[in-house]
């Protein structure tokens, strides 16, 4: 190796030391202030109760009466969701796919306003499914304790262990839910298969009461991050 190659050769191996010791020390930090063991608790009666309890401080039925919601996330990906017909269209960039959740396989892909098929229409599919069940997620966690593959534990006194079995993108993920006295939940721990740290701890304290009586949220809070959640309207 000549001596111009061998200064260039640490010239690339500096920028990448550079670039990639303070992540891997950030991460190192954050892993071992944050990472904890998935904890247990105890099914049943009680567990159910709490998890009743914090439907009703968020109006559970006015939310489920309502039918239309749109709204933004991290003014990236915008959707209006008719969740009783369980269509949704979800937009981004030029893209927009109008998806069927009941039928994946009905929905349908559109570039600049042009409908698309074939491997371009599988891909945006895919990919706007994926947005949805995040993004979502983000909307209305609190109202799925219940849905059908979820177990649910109490922890402590105050704290609900929701697991979601089936369903979503990443089944097996699980939460636990802080609960205020009033039943309404202010944050919870995340035990999810793309987080590469067990526990993390989002908030749930922003919330919003909505024209159908609905409350959602408008921001979470996830280490440093925020997470901008624009509810545009609802509609029964």
């Amino acid at each position: 190796m000549t001596t111009k190659s061998k200064r260039v050769f640490k010239i690339i191996t500096g920028i990448i030391i550079f670039l990639t010791l303070p992540s891997l020390l950030l991460f190192g930090y954050i892993f071992f202030k944050y990472n904890e063991d998935l904890p247990t608790g105890v099914s049943g009666e009680k567990a159910d109760l709490l998890a009743h309890k914090m439907l009703n401080s968020l109006n559970y039925e006015a939310y489920k009466n309502t039918n239309y919601i749109v709204w933004d996330f991290k003014n990236r990906h915008h959707y209006e969701w008719q969740k009783q017909d369980n269509i949704c269209d979800v937009y981004w960039k030029e893209f927009r796919v109008t998806l069927n959740l009941n039928n994946p396989e009905l929905s349908k892909a559109y570039v600049h306003s042009f409908k698309v098929e074939n491997d371009i229409a599988k891909e945006l599919k895919e990919k706007a499914l994926k947005y949805f069940y995040n993004d979502s997620f983000w909307l209305t966690a609190p109202y799925t304790v219940f849905n059908k593959g979820t177990d649910r534990q109490l922890v402590g006194e105050n704290s609900l262990l929701v697991t979601y079995n089936s369903g979503g993108d990443t089944p097996g993920d699980s939460y636990l839910w802080e609960i205020d006295e009033t039943g309404k939940p202010i944050s919870f721990k995340i035990w999810a298969s793309i987080l590469p740290i067990d526990g993390l701890e989002a908030t749930w304290t922003d919330w919003t009461t909505t024209e159908t009586g609905a409350m959602l949220p408008t921001f979470h809070k996830l280490l440093f991050f925020g997470l901008d959640m624009d509810i545009i309207e609802t509609s029964k």
